[in-house]
């Protein structure tokens, strides 16, 4: 405690407007060394296992590769499933629902486990990215960070933000890709306060990583320069093919994963292991098939040789599919990791498949060959991610070629045409969706007299659940479908009152009706300032909005008010 207040008492004693830069300078660079160090244990974490057992006999790779995957998973499972379960998955989605709705706050606890398990997860050879737990790693290791150094409440968005897009340049070494996908994915709008932290904390991200690992940390792509007009025709084709596979990807992941959510057969902790094992057979058909391991991991070395050209078209499209389905298991499953590293790779050899198909045909260069993959990468993840712009600067600055760029941006225009149409919602949004999450974004007015005079309307959420009846069937539905912690109960359309999440459990288990609080009300056309009041009244300092039929409209919660007006004060 000593040391916190002896370091937040040397920032205090610094000019108020260079304290913020000193602050974003610190944050960025604890939450870029975290990605760096998470990157660095991954790739010698596979080159010692993996890459060594492909030096063996084939018996010896299916026996390791087999006790391996088991293993790891297993305890990545248990380190998710019993100390923190919301580290699943990509770790994206969580910092979204953090900064809409908890003020950007991810517990130490949580950063730690999604450490070790994605470690243990990827390494273990699930096919997943580092890059999504890189922006989580980073996201929490900058918020508690800031409390460190003295930091309130106000600022754990902005170090949530500043956390993100350092980790996520650390990963990939793109700060411009970073700072559009905080913008595009996260915060959602580009007039935002927090931006000139957002593209310093990007820049120092790169600089870390080019000052430990080099220029370039992911994967290598060699210069193009003799690009045929040929290519042209092929790049829709391309877009197409790609966003219609991505989106395919999108709905059988969501469609596995729910099934996997609801199951009640397996614990928790062992599903993980159930889809490692799929990757595993899968893995070891394509091994043997082909001698490639990229369906194990990253996949980033495979991705590399085919933009060199050294993988046979007709085994890039094998490689392909197979990392889709290996990652709809790793995923769906509940593995720890993300998303990007495998969509690069199904996009990417997904163009180059095609671009060996349109040979047959067309005239086209080496060149040609690997401006169709970058077009592939870039227009399968964004149809995913639903960031175009991201998309394209990802490939764009890992290969500083200016003759992708006509090709770029026109797989972006007809990929993001089939996104709106076939995906209007992303993978993380579809993901906080089927959680049970709703992202109610408040973004009050930029005074307080506004903020004050705000109908209360304006900021409740409109999209509020509910019991319907408490019946213990009904109660159970609820609790494994919403994760909320205050449960109104309105029956036939009437206000009963409101119980909590601990409550209704506890009455399922004991077989009896749970204990209902009377329910705090307002009107939609009152004021915050009239109805801020109420909440001390309120018993679990939740509001239920009636119309002016004393019909339910909405809801909203102190902490709604508190962020929001938070929001505008920092």
């Amino acid at each position: 405690m000593q040391s916190r207040s002896y370091l937040s008492g040397i920032l205090k004693k610094a000019p108020g407007n260079i304290r913020p830069v000193i602050t974003t300078i610190i944050l960025s660079i604890f939450s870029a060394f975290s990605a760096v160090f998470f990157m660095y244990l991954l790739k010698k974490g596979f080159s010692h296992t993996y890459e060594k057992f492909a030096e063996g006999s084939a018996l010896y790779f299916i026996t390791a590769s087999f006790i391996l995957i088991s293993v790891c998973s297993l305890i990545s499972g248990l380190l998710m499933y019993k100390y923190a379960p919301e580290t699943a998955g990509s770790g994206i989605p969580q910092v979204k629902a953090s900064y809409w709705k908890d003020m950007g706050i991810i517990s130490f606890r949580s950063v730690i486990i999604k450490f070790f398990a994605g470690i243990f997860s990827i390494v273990g050879g699930n096919s997943l990215g580092r890059e999504g737990p890189s922006v989580y790693i980073g996201s929490g290791i900058a918020t508690n960070l800031d409390t460190y150094l003295g930091g309130d409440a106000r600022n754990k968005r902005a170090a949530s933000l500043i956390g993100a897009s350092a980790g996520l340049a650390a990963a990939f070494n793109t700060p411009l890709a970073a700072i559009t996908f905080v913008i595009e994915e996260i915060i959602g709008e580009f007039n935002n306060r927090y931006l000139g932290k957002v593209v310093l904390s990007s820049v120092i991200g790169a600089f870390v990583v080019f000052a430990v690992m080099g220029r370039q940390p992911a994967f290598s792509l060699p210069s193009v320069g003799d690009i045929s007009w040929f290519h042209y025709a092929i790049v829709p084709v391309v877009a197409v093919i790609s966003s219609f596979l991505s989106v395919a990807f999108q709905k059988n992941l969501m469609l596995l994963r729910r099934r996997t959510l609801n199951q009640k057969k397996m614990p928790g902790w062992l599903m993980p292991v159930a889809g490692g094992l799929m990757v595993w057979v899968i893995g070891n058909i394509i091994f043997f098939s082909t001698g490639n391991l990229g369906i194990f991991g990253l996949g980033y070395n495979e991705l590399s040789s085919a933009m060199s050209n050294n993988i046979n078209w007709r085994i890039a499209g094998i490689l392909a599919g197979a990392k889709l389905l290996a990652t709809l298991f790793s995923y769906g499953f509940g593995g720890c990791g993300g998303i990007f590293a495998p969509s690069l790779f199904i996009g990417g050899f997904t163009g180059f498949f095609i671009g060996g198909i349109a040979e047959m045909w067309i005239p086209l260069t080496p060149e040609d060959h690997i401006v169709l993959a970058a077009i592939g990468m870039s227009t399968f993840l964004g149809v995913l991610i639903n960031a175009p712009m991201t998309s394209v600067l990802i490939v764009f600055e890992m290969t500083h070629q200016f003759h992708m760029v006509p090709g770029l941006m026109l797989g972006m225009i007809i990929s993001q045409m089939i996104s709106l149409k076939f995906t209007p919602v992303n993978i993380y949004d579809s993901i906080l969706v089927q959680d049970g999450h709703e992202l109610h974004k408040i973004r009050p007015p930029v005074d307080l007299k506004s903020w004050r005079n705000l109908e209360i309307k304006t900021i409740a959420n409109p999209n509020i659940t509910f019991l319907s009846s408490l019946e213990t069937a009904e109660m159970k539905n609820y609790t494994e479908r919403y994760p909320y912690k205050v449960i109104p109960v309105i029956i036939n359309g009437k206000i009963k009152g409101m119980t909590t999440r601990k409550i209704v459990l506890k009455s399922i288990e004991n077989g009896t009706d749970p204990e209902i609080f009377d329910a705090g009300t307002c009107t939609d056309t009152e004021t915050v300032n009239e109805v801020g009041n109420r909440f001390v009244e309120s018993e679990l300092n939740v509001l239920i909005v009636i119309d002016d039929n004393n019909k339910p409209s909405g809801i909203i919660t102190l902490h709604d008010l508190i962020r929001a007006q938070a929001a505008i004060q920092s």
